[in-house]
């Protein structure tokens, strides 16, 4: 059993992150989940974690809202990715039950103090929060058993020719977060545009009864599902990751982000010429991509025996 809190801006593919997590309860005990503005702004990010909490019947996981926007820079959002609300065509009911009281930042700070060695942090949106964190306590740097994050890339952009959403949403974040002592486990672009949800995949979630009404629309929402590919689900790789590593290839590198360049500001730069220098990173290669469904689709089956 892994220790999990899970910081994200959901959006659709942080939605089958989640799933993926509630669909792994012998595996993964997840201690909290915290928001930030990220895909759509902190209010619908925070509804969407708490409705998506009870929805996969996450029992009395706190939701924690945390930072409304970038350190230092202009808002950026993905709208036009997910869908006004975030979720896409996804309706779910209304939440019951609303955040916890208090800051994410608070949180995890105090969580990972009282666990020290025991709880992954995997962050999925903008690295706003981890930031905080680590300039409010640097020991959380020691206390976190691992940072897995899903953001970043060594070949590509998807914003921007250069920088991936999460990173280029709060470069500043990012740059603290890779520079303070730790080693981030970076799942960047490389491996999760290899995630595709494909005509199979998708034939595989259609029988998932009320999981399905999550699963279906979510999966199809920013792009069209073809027997060769389609949308890639990449924050459920973070999840995966923490699940399964051996799924994935990792090699270790030192990674600075741009935080000033007109062209390159997010790009997180990647050195895997380490030699001497200590790395900062593990960054993902390759991603066993038969395995990867194998794993995601067989949490969200035994989810959907749970949901009905």
């Amino acid at each position: 059993m892994k220790k999990v809190l899970i910081d994200c801006d959901p959006g659709i593919d942080d939605a089958l992150a989640l799933a993926l997590a509630a669909g792994s309860p012998d595996a993964l005990d997840v201690v909290g989940v915290t928001t930030v503005g990220g895909n759509v702004d902190l209010p619908l990010t925070t509804a969407n974690a708490l409705a998506l909490r009870e929805f996969l019947r996450m029992g009395d996981v706190p939701v924690t809202p945390g930072s409304a926007g970038a350190l230092l820079r202009h808002t950026v959002r993905a709208t036009q990715v997910h869908g006004t609300t975030g979720l896409g065509d996804v309706v779910l009911p209304a939440p019951r039950l609303g955040p916890s009281e208090g800051h994410a930042v608070d949180f995890i700070v105090d969580t990972l103090r009282a666990a020290p060695g025991e709880i992954t942090l995997v962050a999925v949106g903008p690295l706003t929060n981890v930031a905080l964190a680590v300039r409010r306590e640097p020991r959380v740097v020691e206390w976190a058993r691992d940072l897995v994050i899903m953001g970043g890339s060594y070949t590509r952009g998807n914003r921007t020719p250069a920088a991936e959403f999460n990173m280029l949403a709060d470069p500043e974040a990012a740059a603290i977060v890779f520079e303070a002592g730790w080693t981030v486990t970076m799942l960047g672009l490389d491996v999760t545009l290899s995630a595709l949800v494909t005509t199979e995949v998708l034939e595989r979630m259609r029988p998932l009864g009320r999981l399905a009404d999550l699963l279906v629309p979510a999966a199809q929402f920013y792009g069209v599902v073809t027997a060769e590919g389609g949308p890639a689900i990449h924050d459920a790789c973070a999840v995966a990751y923490v699940l399964d590593p051996g799924l994935f290839t990792c090699v270790p590198a030192v990674v600075n982000v741009e935080t000033t360049g007109e062209f390159t500001r997010g790009m997180t730069v990647t050195d895997f010429r380490v030699g001497d220098r200590k790395a900062n990173a593990l960054v993902a290669t390759s991603l066993n991509v038969p395995a990867f469904w194998d794993l995601v689709v067989g949490a969200y089956e035994r989810l959907a025996d749970r949901l009905g």
